[in-house]
């Protein structure tokens, strides 16, 4: 792992934090009169090839490298994190789910992974399985009448707990199946193949774009997606990876709900009850006790090594 000044590792984190967390509130604009497929489908498809253009222009056809088996692997992985999850997402807060909510029903994704590891030989320690039963029990008080307005049914919150187990399976999936070994590659080819999964269910079901009736709104906040929620954020949180501990990049998975929940409240005047409140705090408690000591297994584990 390779140095890297303060500064500008926590420039990058607050990318994140900001980018990732907000791109809940930037759907829910979106979707106002935008389909709700096609415009996810738009999103990654665009984002993915002006991916495409920079890594041609920064290593030419060498980036590009990658095998069939390596390309059909992360366009399954692509399937699952963005066709899946970010599409049920979508389609939920298309259908009134409010955005601070949908983002703390996703923060339980490093709860899946971990069930996804037990349930596959893997023996997680005893803190990690307490914080996965505190955040199970987060969910369950979001996915009360009380933290949903008034209206809005249940099954719009429970597509997006369905959504966050698609992602973890395909965050899971993707540390045990050989990929492109450029990881803008792999990038690529998860959002074009997310593309068209998310557009082909959009023509399925019947959606259809009407670009008279699209509002100003809508496509600002599709914009931002593409720039700032796919293609920066990303991009900071894949040098990350490289430069930071993966602890402490790991922080965004409980940093983003609650710029989210903010965001929403302030932006969007979303209600913020006590239903919410209280379940947000304990998912979020439980995710910062996974993510903690599964940083601190890691870092035991390398000094093993060592």
């Amino acid at each position: 792992m390779s140095a890297a000044a303060p500064w500008k590792i926590w420039t990058a984190l607050g990318l994140v934090y900001v980018f990732w967390g907000s791109t809940y509130l930037g759907i829910r604009y979106a979707v106002e009169t935008l389909p709700p497929m096609l415009s996810a489908g738009g999103r990654f498809g665009t984002a993915g090839l002006l991916l495409a253009g920079w890594l041609a222009f920064r290593r030419g056809r060498g980036g590009f490298r990658a095998t069939g088996r390596q390309l059909l692997n992360a366009g399954v992985v692509g399937l699952l994190l963005l066709g899946g999850g970010n599409g049920l997402v979508t389609i939920a807060e298309e259908r009134g789910l409010p955005s601070g909510l949908a983002a703390l029903l996703v923060a339980v994704i490093p709860l899946w992974v971990v069930v996804l590891r037990a349930a596959t030989g893997d023996r997680p320690a005893s803190r990690t399985v307490l914080g996965v039963a505190i955040g199970f029990v987060g969910v369950a008080v979001l996915l009360l009448p009380g933290a949903r307005p008034d209206g809005v049914a249940l099954l719009p919150a429970a597509m997006v707990v369905l959504g966050s187990f698609l992602w973890s399976l395909g965050s899971f999936g993707a540390t045990r199946v050989p990929l492109p070994p450029d990881p803008l590659m792999t990038t690529i080819a998860q959002m074009l193949a997310g593309c068209v999964g998310l557009v082909l269910v959009g023509l399925m079901t019947g959606e259809e774009l009407h670009l008279g009736e699209v509002s100003r709104v809508s496509w600002l906040a599709w914009g931002y997606l593409v720039v700032f929620g796919s293609i920066v954020a990303f991009t900071a949180y894949s040098w990350l990876l490289g430069v930071a501990p993966v602890s402490q990049v790991s922080t965004y998975a409980y940093v983003n709900p609650v710029v989210a929940v903010l965001l929403g409240a302030l932006i969007a005047s979303e209600e913020v009850g006590p239903a919410t409140l209280l379940g947000g705090a304990v998912t979020v408690l439980a995710v910062a006790i996974v993510v903690s000591e599964e940083g601190r297994r890691k870092r035991a584990a390398l000094a093993d090594v060592a």
